[in-house]
């Protein structure tokens, strides 16, 4: 299994590789530039290493916005147009019932409630995102 940090020195969000999935642990406030970032880093790691999914823990995560919910939904498209799905993990239940009152259904990703649940998942449901072990 080849680990790999994708963004060397000073990344605001490091995307590691694992295997053929790629790993990102977003904690507290991701901000415009940061978020412009990341999804640059994680296309241009998809695109280089060839990887089939994308975990994005977002446990240290404490509140949600619309934004947070966007760059979420764009690194699915973008991850899902370079044919890598893209789960999103650990996500607290008021953050769940945030995205639920903003209306934002985040079409593409699919959720799990450990990053443990979401490399199973990637490692074994293809199709639906809706569809598939929790």
């Amino acid at each position: 299994m080849n680990d790999d940090l994708f963004r060397a020195g000073t990344a605001p969000v490091p995307v590691l590789r694992l295997g053929d999935v790629l790993l990102i642990t977003l904690q507290g406030d991701l901000h415009d530039g940061t978020a412009e970032q990341l999804q640059q880093d994680v296309v241009e790691a998809i695109d280089r290493s060839r990887v089939t999914g994308v975990v994005i823990d977002i446990s240290g995560v404490e509140m949600v916005d619309s934004f947070l919910g966007r760059v979420l939904a764009e690194i699915a498209a973008n991850a899902r147009l370079l044919a890598a799905r893209t789960v999103v993990a650990g996500m607290r239940p008021a953050v769940a019932i945030t995205l639920v009152e903003l209306g934002l259904t985040l079409p593409g990703l699919w959720t799990a409630l450990s990053t443990e649940a979401a490399l199973e998942l990637l490692a074994t449901a293809p199709g639906d995102p809706h569809r598939g072990p929790r």
